[in-house]
């Protein structure tokens, strides 16, 4: 079966590439922001398995350039399977997108494909929504991120930035360890000098046992897609979370697992992902239609509120 692609665009037109486009929130949302933001564009979904065929990307990418209404699409769950699968067919590669080896946006400023890497932003601005400043320098805590998907590499190359109030260290776990080796390659490409630790774990059971050894006031991320792409949680029910630790999942829609179980422990902050939500297309729009977009104050905050009826 191969990937379905819609008509070419009759107006201006910014895609969605994921798995479950037609259930997303931004359906809603995206008009509300286009009217409030002075855009005449339309938003269009094309879905995708997770781990698609490299043609199928291909297909998607050829598409998105010969569009000639299409300005661009943000991309979801495919940031790492698209850009190892499309690199010739970009005019351009932005620095972040070379380091992580992924793509959370394409735009068309001159009618070629470019590739950015977003993540790397929109996860920073919306930890720092999550975190207070001088968390790390004041609890000594750590990080644990299960999953090592694109949005796993630019939270841990947020987290780690040197100068940076940092944890003490970071651990990340997946099923498949080549996708931890090729989280390991971009902090080697970007130098990090903060310990990043890898775990392979080939069941829930296993990341329940990464939590034991956490310290005190650590964050927990579940950066998997379990939970929206696929049911469930990285997580069993007897995970026992550190004592006052911050559990973030990066969803904001479906069944949430992971985060009754770190509601249900009694002590744990949580966090669902609806401001990286906000951030992720704000960052994408704002490049695909060359206009700015504010980031916090009352605009944002305008934005936050215009998507929050939405919200389900």
């Amino acid at each position: 079966m191969t990937v379905e692609l819609p008509e070419p665009a009759q107006r201006p037109t910014l895609y969605f590439i994921g798995v479950t486009t037609k259930s997303s929130s931004i359906r809603t949302v995206f008009p509300r922001w286009a009217g409030h933001l002075g855009l005449d564009a339309v938003l269009e979904g094309i879905d995708l398995p997770v781990h698609a065929p490299a043609a199928d990307y291909r297909r998607v990418v050829e598409f998105l350039a010969a569009d000639e209404l299409g300005r661009g699409a943000l991309v979801t769950t495919h940031k790492l399977d698209l850009f190892a699968a499309c690199g010739d067919l970009f005019t351009r590669v932005d620095p972040l997108a070379e380091l992580m080896h992924e793509t959370s946006c394409l735009s068309k400023p001159d009618g070629g494909v470019v590739a950015h890497a977003k993540d790397p932003i929109s996860s920073g601005l919306a930890v720092d929504a999550i975190l207070p400043a001088g968390y790390w320098e004041g609890t000594g805590a750590d990080a644990f991120v299960m999953g090592a998907g694109g949005s796993a590499i630019a939270i841990t190359w947020y987290l780690s930035r040197p100068g940076k109030d940092r944890p003490r260290r970071i651990v990340v776990s997946d099923p498949d360890p080549a996708r931890l080796e090729a989280l390991l390659r971009v902090h080697a490409d970007a130098g990090t000098d903060l310990e990043i630790e890898t775990v392979v774990v080939p069941s829930p059971g296993d990341n329940d046992r990464v939590l034991t050894d956490l310290a005190p006031g650590s964050f927990v991320v579940n950066a998997t897609g379990l939970g929206k792409d696929a049911p469930g949680s990285p997580l069993t029910g007897k995970a026992v979370f550190p004592a006052d630790a911050v559990a973030w999942d990066l969803n904001y829609r479906g069944e949430l697992v992971f985060l009754d179980q770190a509601r249900a422990a009694g002590h744990v902050r949580v966090h669902d992902g609806w401001v990286y939500f906000l951030h992720g297309w704000t960052q994408v729009i704002a490049e695909v239609f060359g206009i700015e977009i504010a980031t916090e104050g009352p605009e944002f905050e305008a934005l936050s509120e215009l998507a929050s009826g939405a919200r389900r």
